[in-house]
Order: structure tokens, then sequence, then C-alpha cells
């Protein structure tokens, strides 16, 4: 049995899509991050950066348990514990690690940062949505190009670094991308979309409850680092 500590950003709705695809068993455990949920000190025992998703797989190596944090490792874990949705020959895993970095360096951030420009940033910020926005344009255009040449980004094969780049195009009209002028993204997105372990994970994250329109300005301002929790 896999705990999975969880809430509904696309970081933590990759896990479960993986869990669901790989049809492991998984108890749902919900830290929410906009009531700081994440100080707590149990769970930075868990995670010493304080960030969701995290796993605590029973049954690791050796039969014992084993925590795994960061999104990216637990995908690669899971793909490794159960020999599915990554590739063991050299080759083809390295094709889906590339393109998992992609999303882990590249994608994640920027889609991420214009997401909390535009939604939590007060006046003032036009270099910022600016500068976002055209890379988040950027990436669209790289993931066009790849979708292009392969049916899926690691190649041939459905794996991992699709599943961890799917959740950020979720959004892709509050970034102001259309997937009219990214024909081989939406086929790609409609693909895995319909999904029935895609459509399971989405189902179960959709029912998570969120207090984020209800959070305290304190509570927004630690989170965010600003504020009175600004590091000068």
């Amino acid at each position: 049995m896999i705990d999975l500590y969880a809430l509904t950003s696309p970081n933590v709705q990759k896990i479960f899509i993986a869990l669901e695809e790989l049809e492991l068993p998984y108890n749902t455990i919900l830290v929410d991050v906009w009531k700081g949920e994440h100080y707590k000190p149990e769970f930075r025992k868990l995670n010493p950066n304080g960030k969701i998703p995290v796993i605590v797989d029973h049954d690791g190596p050796g039969g014992k348990p084993y925590t795994v944090f960061e999104s990216g490792a637990i995908l690669m874990y899971l793909g490794d514990k159960t020999g599915r949705l990554f590739p063991r020959e050299t080759r083809a895993r390295y094709d889906v690690i590339q393109w998992l970095m992609i999303q882990l360096t590249g994608i994640g951030p920027n889609f991420g940062q214009l997401t909390h420009f535009r939604r939590f940033a007060g006046p003032g910020n036009d270099y910022a949505l600016s500068r976002f926005q055209t890379e988040v344009r950027r990436l669209y255009d790289v993931l066009e190009r790849r979708l292009g040449e392969a049916p899926y980004l690691g190649g041939a094969e459905y794996s991992i670094a699709d599943i961890a780049t799917f959740p950020w195009c979720r959004n892709h009209d509050f970034h102001k991308v259309s997937f009219d002028d990214h024909p081989n993204v939406a086929r790609w997105f409609d693909a895995l979309a319909a999904r029935p372990a895609v459509k399971r994970a989405l189902e179960k994250v959709d029912r998570i409850p969120t207090s984020r329109d209800s959070a305290k300005p304190e509570d927004l301002d630690r989170l965010f680092g600003r504020g009175a929790f600004a590091r000068p």
C-alpha cells in the first residue's frame, strides 16, 4: 500500500494519474497548503523541502517502507517499481528522461509562475507577466514540434514524461495558449484525457476540497514568501 500526501496541484495530479495507470493500491492523505499544513513537523519529516506530493511506499525496497518526494522522482520510482511507463532500454529510457526534465525544469516552473503572477500578484507586474507568458508560449511550440515527430513525448510509447506534462497543459486557456495553433499538442492532449486511468485520477482530484479562495491573507503571504515572510 502507498500513502499519497496530496492536494490538487498539477504536480500532485501527476501522481494520481500514475497510480491509477499502474493500478497500485493507495491511500490519499490531504495536506492543505492553503492552511499551512505542509509546515507541520510531522510532514517536514517526510519531505524536508515541505512540498507535496510525497509518497510512502509501505512495500518499498527490501519490503520496508520507503518515502519518496519530488514528483519527478516519484514517477521514476513508480516506473521502476512496476516496470511500466519507464523504459529500461538505455536509448528509450533517456528519451523519456529528457522530456521529463523539460517538464520539471521548464514547463512546471514557467507555467506555475505565469499562474502565480496572473492570479495572485497585485498590479505592477507587467514585466513578469510578459516574461512568463512569452516563455510559456515558447514551450508550447517546443511540445508542438516534438509531438509532430512522435505520438508521445518520450517517443512511440506513452510514458511518465506524458503523465508529468499533461496536468500542466490543462490550464492552456488560462495561460492564453490556443490549441488551434498547436494541433499536435491538441491531438496528444485529447488522447491522454480519454484514457480511463486519467479520467479516474482527475475525478478524484476534482472531489478534493480546497480552501484556496478562503485562505487568510497571512496564510497566502507565508505560502508565497511575501509581506512579513519575505526574506531580504
